[in-house]
């Protein structure tokens, strides 16, 4: 797999600081800054514990790497549920006691404060993101694309399509464009006839689509011109659209959303500071601030109540969540368990497919 790795941020925790006491892999961009802000900076003025952040296009295939040359130099990463599925189940990871987490303010264990699932033996949850569509308007002055089926309509709506270059979740999108109600999704695409159905909905658009892979390229697509329409992650077009006041929209029809969580590749360095560091960032309060700088909702049921203003102190960060209640009228939960037990079969034919 491609990997781009980038130091982007380094904070010492006093001045002249020689290297970072602890080394953090994330995605990069603005998701990136709002863990800086939210973790990071606070972390590092109450413990001392300086944090160094590197950037990956998919910070799963470092650690694998890492783990199995012997030569871990990761403390703490962020990676998706089914990579944290996976990493878990080949041993690849540090296993994380639930009872170590603060609980609630009111007192209600973390267990049982963590959203469902946001809490396993190797990972645990920090935000719920979204892989949604958004448009450039300028290209559509009139009607707007509305439905994950008008993602797939490239007669009503022309122009390039950008897309993820994998085929989670843009098989799960294809057959909710192709009619298929959420609730089914799984149930479809785990039949051979369902999985065929999938590819020949992405065939009906694959001349038009460009592939992106790093978060930070589909808002880029957008304003470059390059695509008229693009899946992306919904806090990497939110931060387009409210910070650099992009002429974009997002449609919420279709999204498919998911856990995002603090894993410890096995044998990193610096293990208790990395747990200390997980502690920290996955609290209550901890994870309400970080919806200051994207708009990704917490896993954590008590911090969902402090969710306030984006960091321009003007634009209410609840309704840009993927768990508000109006953006969940036709949205899936992506399943990590599919994933787990097929990805190396469909990621298979997915990359024949890309070539033929």
């Amino acid at each position: 797999m491609k990997k781009l790795l980038i130091m982007t941020t380094a904070l010492a925790a006093t001045a002249g600081a020689a290297q970072a006491d602890i080394t953090v892999m994330s995605w990069g961009g603005a998701y990136e800054k709002s863990q800086v802000e939210a973790y990071n900076r606070p972390f590092a003025a109450k413990t001392g514990i300086a944090v160094q952040m590197l950037a990956a296009d998919n910070p799963a295939a470092p650690i694998k790497s890492m783990v199995e040359s012997g030569n871990v130099t990761l403390d703490v990463a962020d990676v998706e549920a089914t990579d944290a599925a996976r990493l878990c189940d080949e041993g690849l990871l540090e296993e994380i006691d639930p009872a170590a987490f603060p609980p609630a303010p009111d007192g209600i264990p973390a267990v049982d404060d963590f959203l469902p699932g946001a809490l396993t033996e190797c990972a645990v949850a920090s935000m719920v993101f979204s892989t949604v569509y958004g448009y450039d308007t300028n290209r559509f002055p009139d009607e707007k694309p509305a439905t994950i089926a008008d993602f797939f309509d490239v007669e009503k709506f022309p122009g390039k399509r950008g897309m993820r270059k994998s085929p989670k979740p843009n098989l799960e999108l294809a057959l909710m464009a192709d009619g298929v109600p959420a609730a089914e999704v799984y149930e479809v695409l785990e039949t051979p006839e369902g999985l065929d159905r999938a590819f020949a909905k992405l065939d009906s658009i694959k001349s038009h689509i460009v592939w992106w892979e790093a978060g930070a390229q589909p808002p880029q697509l957008l304003a470059d011109g390059e695509v008229a329409m693009t899946t992306a992650y919904n806090g990497r077009l939110f931060s387009a659209m409210v910070a650099e006041n992009k002429p974009f929209a997002m449609v919420w029809d279709g999204q498919v959303y998911e856990y995002e969580l603090f894993v410890i590749p096995k044998g990193a360095p610096n293990l208790d500071e990395a747990m200390e560091y997980i502690r920290f960032a996955t609290d209550t309060q901890r994870l309400a601030d970080q919806t200051k700088w994207i708009s990704y909702g917490p896993a954590r049921k008590s911090s969902i109540p402090l969710v306030g203003l984006f960091e321009d102190g003007k634009t209410e960060m609840g309704p840009h969540m993927p768990t508000a209640e109006p953006n969940l009228a036709n949205a899936l939960h992506s399943s990590f368990e599919f994933w787990v037990d097929r990805d190396m079969e469909i990621s298979e034919r997915f990359n024949t497919w890309l070539v033929r």
